[in-house]
């Protein structure tokens, strides 16, 4: 059998000393670990989101020209009501209705425009036309513009408008 030579009690505690700091070494490590995940897992649930927006939004963009249709369609209802029925007419703007809810639930709002002043970062002008009313005015909406409400305000879809240049200058 070997003799094991016993260690005095500076080398016991030298060694204590070393072997607490390499705990607290790998205390540390444990920690950073495990706050690195944790941001991990916060960079992935981001991602999810950001990622559900895009998909949110490649639908709502599809659903857009439907809800423009609804209001061209809407525009041009005859007078005469009769020849189509009320109940009809009605049922049209439930879904109109219910389609622009479901857009509001996902943070689709629509962008209110007229009467206010044109602004070429925010409105696409089709045409400018002699008016009354002071120049750069918005007189008419010719599609509905949308933004959505995520983080911040994004507008998704620009409103198409004509604007006033003004009185003629004859």
């Amino acid at each position: 059998m070997k003799k094991t030579k016993s260690k005095t009690k500076e080398e016991l505690e030298k060694e204590i000393k070393n072997l607490k700091k390499k705990c607290e070494q790998y205390l540390d490590g444990w920690k950073r670990a495990l706050a690195d995940f944790q941001n991990l897992k916060k960079q992935i649930e981001k991602e999810k989101e950001v990622f559900k927006n895009i998909a949110n939004l490649d639908l709502i963009l599809k659903l857009l020209p439907v809800l423009d249709n609804f209001d061209r369609a809407l525009k041009f209802l005859p007078e005469k009501l009769e020849k189509i029925g009320k109940d009809w007419i009605q049922g049209i703007f439930q879904i109109k209705k219910q389609l622009e809810e479901i857009l509001k639930k996902e943070g689709v709002e629509a962008i209110e425009v007229k009467e206010k002043k044109f602004d070429p970062l925010k409105h696409e002008a089709v045409s400018f036309i002699e008016s009354d009313a002071e120049e750069g005015t918005i007189l008419e909406v010719l599609e509905a513009g949308y933004k959505i409400i995520t983080p911040e305000e994004k507008i998704i879809k620009y409103p198409k408008v004509i604007v006033s240049k003004g009185k003629s200058k004859k």
